[in-house]
C-alpha cells in the first residue's frame, strides 16, 4: 500500500514540477522579451519625440523669417519700386537686401517681378549668378502658391470691383511660404512672401505681386540655436544617414519634395539605459527564481506525498456535509443513478424521498445560525438511526434533506419508514436551555411507478413535498400524475399572470369608503381584478397568493400602485389606497418606487394611503418599520387592514406607525349575532380614537351597521350596502349620483325644516 501511495505521489509531483519549470522558464523569458520590447518602444517613442522637437524647431524658426520679412514686403515703397518695369537696382540693394541681411542675417535674396522672372538678386558677399535655374525650379511651386494666396485676398464687391480682405498686421505672413532649399550643395532656410501696400484700396483688376524670397544659411550658428531648442545634442548636417544605432536623423527636404540633406543628433534612449541598469538585477532575480523553483520542486515532491497518502479523506470530504457528516447533494445524485442502474420492479424498486424542516428559518431568526447548525446535526442523526440498511440519507442544502431507499417492498413499506422517522421528531430537541419541537414535510416518488430516470425522480419527489407543506406541513404526499398537472397549471398561470403585468391587461376596480357623519365619499380603495381571455375572470384569493408564492408580487403591486395614482387625478377629492404585500416593503427600493410614482403622475403623497394586513407583524423585519415611518415622514398615510385577524397586539399599534385602522369585516358580520362581538367592535373603535387613527369598517351590508358604527364614533365605512368595487367609469357616473342624492336629501331637509318653522310661526 505505502509503495502505491509512493508511486501515485511521485506521479501526482511529476504532472505538478514538470509544467512548474516549464512555467517559471517561461516566465523568465517572457519577463526578460517584455524587458527588451519595453527598451525597444521607450526608445523608438523617445527617438519619435525628438524628431517632433526638432520638427517644431525648424518651423518655429522658418515662422520667425516670415515675421521678421513683414517690415519689408508690406511697404509702400516697396511695393511701387517692385511694380516699375524698371526696377531701381541701388535702391533694392540698400533697402531690401542690406537691410533684411543687417538686420535679421539674411544672407541671400531674390525678388520675382510680377511676370514670374528674377529681377533682383542680393548675397552678402557680392556672389553673382547664384540664383540658378536649379533654386528657381526648386522655388517655383513657393512662389506659386504666394501668388494664388494673394490673388484669392481680394473678394469681389457687389460692384464688380476686388476689396484686399487680407489682415494688415499679419499678411506679410499669410502671404508666405517658407521651407529649405540646397544652394550649392548648402541647406538654406527660406521665406517667400508677396509684396504689398500698406494701405489697399478697392482694384478694378486682380494682379500677379512681386515675390520676395529671402535666404538665411543653416550654418553652425542656426543648427546651435535649433539644438537649444529642441534640446538635442551633437546636431549636425550630413547628405547621407549615419548607419550608427545610436544616431537619429529627421530627412530634409525641398519644397517639391526632394531629399536634400539630413539633421544627424545623438539621440537620447531611455529604454536602452534602463535596460542595462535593470539586466543585473534580472539575472540575479532569475538565479534565485532557479534556486527557490528547485526548492519548491523538492517541497512538492514531499508534499504530493501526504496528499496521495491522504486522498481517500479528501474524496470523502468532498462528498459529505461537513456540518452533518451526511453525503452531500452530488455523492446523493451519483449513488442514486448506480441504484436506478439495477433492475426495478414494485417489488424490489426505489423510492427517493425529499426531507424539508418546517419553519427551519424561523429558529434562526429567533435563537441564531448556531442553533440552526445544532438542529440540523441533531436531525441528522436521528434520521440516520431510522434509516434501514439499504438506505442512504444526505443533506441536499440548509434545512433540506433526501434519503434514498433501495429494495422496496412496494408503497407501505416505504410508509412505514417514513412513519418511524416522524416519531423520531416527536421528542424535542434540546438546544442549551431551549426545547425545540421540529417537523417535517417529506415528499417521495417511486421506481419504477414514477420512473427510473434519476432527474425525473427527484423532480416528483420535490413536486410532492410542495404538496405536503401545501397540505399542513408535518406529513408526507407520494408523487401523483395530478399533482403534477396543479405544479404546471400553477407555473402557467403564474406566467399568464406576468404576460398580464407586462402587457397591461389587468384592471383595477375601486370600492368607495363612506364618511360616517357626512355621508360623504372620501376614498377608495384599489382592488386588482384579472380577466384571462380564455378562462375568464380569476379570483384575487387565486392570483395573489400566486403572485406571493412566484415573486411576481412586487410587479403586481407597482402595476396597481401606478395605475391607481395615474387614476387618482379623476377624483380629486378622494384619497386612493392601495393594499402592499410584507414582501413589498422588504424590497430594498420599495418607498424609491412609490415616490417615483407620485412624482411620475404628480400625486400629493397625503392623497396615498398604503395598506398592509397584520402578516407584515410575522416577520419582525426591520426594513419593513424602517420602510412605514420613511413614507408616513414623507407625508403618506398608512392604514392597518383586517384588524383583528391575526398578530393583533397593542404593542405593535404603538411601534408602527398607522394612520387607519381597518376592522375585519368578521366583526361587523357578528354584530347582529354576538354581544362579545359588540363589545370587541366598540373597543377597537374606542382604541383607534385614542392612538388618533381613522378607523374604517369593511363588510358593511346593513343600514342597522352603519347606525352603530356611527354611535359609536366610527370614521370611515366601506362594503356591498354603499357600493361594490367599481370600474373607473363606473365609479365616475356613482360619483355623480351620490352627490346628488346628498344634495337632493338636504334640499329635502331644508325644506322640511322651513316648512316646520312656517307651521310653528302660524300656530
Amino acid at each position: 500500500m505505502k509503495a502505491v501511495t509512493e508511486g501515485s505521489g511521485g506521479r501526482i509531483a511529476n504532472a505538478i514540477i514538470i509544467p512548474m519549470i516549464a512555467v517559471v522558464v517561461l516566465a523568465v523569458a517572457c519577463v526578460f522579451g517584455l524587458m527588451i520590447w519595453s527598451s525597444h518602444t521607450s526608445d523608438k517613442s523617445a527617438v519619435s519625440s525628438q524628431q517632433t522637437l526638432l520638427d517644431g524647431a525648424i518651423t518655429l524658426k522658418l515662422d520667425q523669417m516670415a515675421r521678421q520679412q513683414v517690415g519689408t514686403v508690406v511697404w509702400d515703397q516697396a511695393y511701387f519700386k517692385s511694380a516699375n518695369p524698371v526696377l531701381n537696382q541701388p535702391w533694392l540693394f540698400s533697402n531690401v537686401g542690406r537691410w533684411l541681411d543687417d538686420t535679421y542675417g539674411f544672407s541671400r535674396a531674390i525678388l520675382i517681378s510680377r511676370e514670374s522672372k528674377p529681377a533682383f538678386s542680393y548675397d552678402a558677399n557680392l556672389v553673382r549668378n547664384w540664383d540658378s535655374p536649379e533654386l528657381m525650379n526648386q522655388l517655383e511651386h513657393s512662389v506659386a502658391r504666394v501668388r494664388a494666396k494673394y490673388i484669392t485676398s481680394f473678394k469681389r464687391t457687389p460692384s464688380g470691383l476686388f476689396r484686399f480682405t487680407a489682415d494688415h498686421q499679419t499678411e506679410g505672413r499669410a502671404l508666405s511660404e517658407n521651407g529649405l532649399v540646397a544652394i550649392d550643395g548648402q541647406i538654406y532656410f527660406f521665406s517667400a512672401a508677396a509684396i504689398t501696400q500698406e494701405v489697399h484700396t478697392i482694384a478694378a483688376v486682380r494682379r500677379p505681386p512681386a515675390v520676395l524670397i529671402s535666404f538665411q544659411p543653416m550654418n553652425e550658428e542656426a543648427l546651435a540655436k535649433i539644438a537649444r531648442i529642441s534640446g538635442l545634442s551633437q546636431l549636425h548636417y550630413t547628405n547621407a544617414p549615419s548607419d550608427d544605432s545610436a544616431i537619429a536623423n529627421i530627412v530634409l527636404k525641398s519644397p517639391k519634395g526632394n531629399t536634400i540633406g539630413y539633421l544627424e543628433w545623438r539621440a537620447n534612449r531611455p529604454g536602452t539605459e534602463m535596460l542595462g541598469q535593470v539586466t543585473p538585477v534580472l539575472l540575479i532575480l532569475a538565479l534565485a527564481i532557479v534556486g527557490l523553483t528547485i526548492g519548491v520542486m523538492d517541497f512538492t515532491r514531499q508534499t504530493t506525498k501526504k496528499l496521495a497518502s491522504s486522498q481517500a479523506e479528501a474524496i470523502h470530504t468532498a462528498r459529505h456535509d461537513s456540518l452533518s457528516g451526511l453525503p452531500n447533494r452530488s455523492q446523493f445524485s451519483q449513488l442514486l443513478q448506480e441504484a436506478l442502474k439495477l433492475p426495478q420492479s414494485e417489488t424490489d424498486g426505489s423510492a427517493v424521498v425529499y426531507i424539508d424542516l418546517d419553519r427551519f428559518k424561523d429558529i434562526n431568526d429567533t435563537l441564531g445560525h448556531a442553533a440552526g447548525d445544532e438542529v440540523i446535526r441533531a436531525v441528522a442523526a436521528r434520521l440516520q438511526a431510522v434509516i434501514p440498511d439499504n438506505g442512504v440519507i444526505a443533506r441536499i442544502s440548509g434545512d433540506e434533506f433526501a434519503m434514498l431507499l433501495t429494495h422496496c417492498d412496494g408503497q407501505d413499506w416505504v410508509e412505514h419508514i417514513l412513519s418511524r422517522i416522524q416519531d423520531q421528531l416527536v421528542r424535542p430537541i434540546r438546544i442549551e436551555n431551549n426545547e425545540l419541537f421540529v417537523s417535517l414535510s417529506m415528499g417521495a416518488a417511486m421506481a419504477p411507478r414514477d420512473g427510473i430516470d434519476s432527474g425525473e425522480l427527484l423532480r416528483k419527489a420535490d413536486i410532492a413535498l410542495y404538496d405536503a407543506k401545501g397540505n399542513g406541513r408535518g406529513r408526507w404526499s407520494f408523487f401523483d400524475p395530478s399533482m403534477q398537472e396543479h405544479v404546471l397549471a400553477q407555473d402557467k398561470m403564474s406566467r399568464e399572470l406576468r404576460r398580464a403585468i407586462d402587457e397591461d391587461a389587468l384592471e383595477i376596480a375601486y370600492q368607495p369608503q363612506c364618511d360616517a357623519k357626512a355621508n360623504r365619499i372620501v376614498a377608495i380603495e384599489a382592488l386588482a381584478r384579472w380577466t384571462h381571455p380564455d378562462i375568464g375572470p380569476i379570483s384575487p384569493a387565486s392570483f395573489i397568493p400566486l403572485a406571493e408564492d412566484t415573486g411576481l408580487i412586487n410587479d403586481l403591486g407597482l402595476w396597481v400602485l401606478r395605475r391607481a395614482c395615474r387614476d387618482a387625478h379623476r377624483w380629486p377629492d378622494l384619497v386612493v389606497s392601495v393594499n402592499v404585500s410584507p414582501t413589498q416593503f422588504k424590497h430594498p427600493r420599495f418607498v424609491e418606487k412609490v415616490l417615483e410614482t407620485l412624482e411620475d403622475f404628480h400625486l400629493p403623497p397625503g392623497r396615498l394611503e398604503i395598506e398592509v394586513t397584520e402578516n407584515v407583524f410575522a416577520s419582525q423585519h426591520k426594513t419593513i418599520l424602517t420602510s412605514m415611518k420613511r413614507l408616513k415622514d414623507l407625508g403618506v398615510k398608512v392604514a392597518l387592514d383586517d384588524f383583528g385577524s391575526g398578530y393583533s397586539s397593542l404593542s405593535y399599534l404603538r411601534r408602527f406607525p398607522f394612520d387607519t385602522l381597518k376592522i375585519d369585516r368578521d366583526f361587523i358580520s357578528n354584530l347582529d349575532q354576538s354581544q362579545e362581538a359588540l363589545a370587541i367592535l366598540t373597543t377597537i373603535i374606542h382604541l383607534g380614537k385614542a392612538l388618533g387613527m381613522t378607523t374604517v369598517a369593511e363588510g358593511i351590508e346593513t343600514r342597522e351597521q352603519i347606525a352603530f358604527l356611527s354611535e359609536n364614533g366610527c370614521n370611515r365605512m366601506q362594503g356591498y350596502l354603499i357600493s361594490r368595487p367599481l370600474g373607473d367609469a363606473a365609479l365616475e357616473a356613482f360619483l355623480e349620483d351620490h352627490a346628488m342624492d346628498i344634495a337632493m336629501k338636504l334640499a329635502d331637509k331644508t325644506v322640511a325644516n322651513a316648512m316646520g318653522e312656517l307651521r310653528t310661526a302660524k300656530a
